[in-house]
């Protein structure tokens, strides 16, 4: 009788383990085997990061082997079950590989097709496209999109975090990771001791440095001994965590009236502030998307501010940026004066400071939360919806949307929430956080994601011009590895526009996101359809970019770009792609350290070694 050696593979993370029974059938061309208990004899089968083997014997020949059913059956508690992965060895010695990465809950099934990634044209065979509707159909209802705010992208339709599918939610090591890694936030910023300084008005600069006393680290050691100069100031719009505001200025805002005698000083090569701007050394930020935001008003016993300035910067001869002008809010006027280097030293720095106050609520709202955590959000969902896990881009997404939706979740539950974090602690909070979300997305376009369209449209671009934007050459060589990557594997399995066009599936979750995510907004110019290879490669190098690179830029995070612990696909082709890819990232690592070896401030976000591959990793 035909006899088949089964190897099962159990997750490594805490309580992934089971004591339930565990059946397995296999499904071929020929038949179906009878369900057979997976158990040896004076073992415990199944324990955390275990690899068992068992030789399954069937009563006749099953022919090519198309799925693998896995059954849980209560031994005495109910006993979630994390299963790796089945390797099966054939009766004439062949080994199929069956990815699975996913938790058995319960009573439950799964049922495992080998890992070779298919498109749908590919099954020709009726019970793997039973299979393959089947999972999508399941995965519809578990998967539903919901508004948990007015304007905002739709979001995972849960109240909170156990509400999740039993896969997406953190696993037990994760989970406590998020706890901890709250609790040290708080720890750090001694939100519980300083309180008060938060609620009420400090009475000295020495106040920030007790905010610092834990942080320490070169980088934020040197901000601290230097954050009142403007070369500093200038700096952190260009390499600090939030470098995608800065522009050149081609034409000065008549809305900020400055002249050349109000900034001669700054000048450093004897030209008008017209003339300056004619060269392209002068800069903008304008923080006119806080303009009529509400302030917090949650504890009526604190008055709380927000400022919308206008920020101009100059290049000076040794091509650092420096600020030249400040102007608070947004409409001139005689209550509204334009702050300049070479008025009373606290009269410019508290300009700075608001400044500087109005970067961290735009950053901390849009660039962070909304341009990176909630856009990985409906890439996520539109991905568990739309694409069955053997189709290929299933393959090459799911790590890089890896716990997203549950950290987002933890974020309504916790931080953006009525009562949250952010009522707490920012000016923002009860609700001017979510306006802001609401302006913000009439800006949220497809191109802004692209990561070389987004640095051009904001004249940006030229290294020879602003040669210490390192943010902008290095995200620009992570784009390029990226983009290659896709390219690569999108090769692999598209030999044609026309494949790409006919893929229902991509289509599908294509138009999930632009639908629900971009709420069918044709200004927001994000594709309904996907028609050509090179498309789809800019497609999925915005949904990896924006996942890993974007959010370390404006967050940091771990170190795991280029790596795919979890092995979805099994091909030599892609493995080969995988391995370039990883090739290229170690290259962009050693110019970036190249770079920073003789830095006093060196810029290390972008480098591939310490970007996680999504938003909550």
């Amino acid at each position: 009788m035909p006899s088949y050696t089964v190897t099962v593979a159990t997750g490594s993370q805490w309580f992934a383990g089971t004591d339930d029974y565990i059946y397995l059938s296999l499904v071929g061309s020929a038949g179906c085997s009878e369900k057979h208990l997976l158990d040896k004899p004076f073992y415990n089968d199944f324990e955390r990061g275990a690899v068992d083997s068992y030789d399954v014997t069937v009563d006749e020949e099953l022919g090519e082997i198309q799925l693998v059913k896995i059954e849980k059956r209560k031994y005495w508690l109910h006993d979630d079950w994390f299963l790796k992965y089945i390797t099966l060895k054939t009766p004439c010695g062949d080994y199929i590989e069956f990815p699975c990465y996913r938790w058995i809950t319960g009573e439950g099934e799964i049922v495992l097709r080998d890992g070779r990634a298919k498109l749908a044209c590919d099954d020709q065979i009726h019970i793997l496209k039973q299979h393959r509707r089947k999972e999508l159909e399941t995965r519809q209802k578990q998967y539903r999109w919901m508004e948990w705010n007015p304007g905002f992208p739709l979001s995972i339709d849960a109240k909170c975090h156990k509400d999740l599918p039993r896969d997406i939610q953190f696993d037990s090591e994760k989970g406590v990771d998020f706890v901890l890694n709250y609790s040290r936030a708080m720890e750090n910023l001694f939100i519980n001791r300083f309180m008060h300084m938060f609620q009420s008005s400090w009475s000295d600069f020495a106040d920030f440095e007790k905010i610092f006393v834990k942080i320490s680290n070169t980088i934020s050691e040197r901000v601290m001994n230097h954050w009142q100069e403007d070369l500093m100031f200038g700096y952190q719009f260009l390499n600090g965590c939030n470098p995608v505001l800065i522009r050149r200025c081609t034409k000065l805002p008549e809305k900020l009236p400055v002249t050349t005698e109000m900034v001669e000083c700054s000048l450093e090569r004897q030209l008008t502030l017209e003339q300056e701007v004619e060269q392209g050394n002068i800069f903008i930020v304008d923080f006119e998307l806080l303009d009529g935001i509400d302030a917090n008003k949650t504890d009526p016993c604190t008055l709380q501010f927000l400022a919308a300035p206008v920020c101009l910067l100059y290049k000076n001869l040794a091509n650092k940026i420096v600020p030249i002008a400040i102007q608070l809010n947004q409409v001139p006027g005689d209550e509204n004066p334009i702050f300049l280097p070479s008025d009373a030293k606290y009269d410019w720095l508290l300009a700075k400071i608001w400044v500087r106050s109005s970067d961290f609520h735009v950053h901390q709202t849009i660039t962070h939360l909304l341009r990176t955590h909630l856009v990985s959000e409906v890439f996520g969902i539109a991905l568990y919806r739309q694409l069955p896990a053997v189709h290929p881009i299933f393959k090459l997404l799911v790590a890089h949307v890896r716990f997203t939706i549950a950290i987002n979740t933890k974020a309504r539950e916790q931080l953006i929430c009525e009562y949250g974090l952010f009522d707490k602690a920012n000016a923002t909070g009860g609700g001017g956080h979510v306006q802001m979300v609401q302006r913000a997305m009439q800006d949220l376009t497809y191109t802004s994601l692209c990561f070389p369209e987004a640095i051009k449209a904001r004249g940006m671009d030229s290294k020879e011009d602003i040669p210490y934007y390192f943010y902008r050459d290095d995200g620009l060589l992570v784009w390029e590895a990226i983009k290659m990557f896709t390219a690569d594997v999108v090769g692999i399995y598209y030999q044609s526009d026309q494949v790409v066009e006919e893929d229902q599936e991509l289509q599908d979750f294509v138009k999930d996101v632009y639908v629900y995510g971009m709420r069918g907004k044709k200004a927001s110019g994000f594709p309904k359809s996907i028609k050509t290879r090179e498309k789809l490669s800019e497609y999925l190098t915005v949904v990896i970019f924006t996942a890993s690179a974007q959010h370390a830029a404006v967050n940091f995070g771990q170190l795991f770009l280029g790596m795919y612990p979890e092995e979805h696909f099994i091909e030599k082709p892609v493995k080969e792609a995988m391995a370039r890819f990883r090739k290229n990232l170690d290259t962009i690592v050693s110019v970036i350290a190249e770079r920073n070896k003789d830095k006093k401030l060196p810029y290390y976000y972008l480098s591939p070694d310490r970007i996680p591959n999504s938003v909550a990793i």
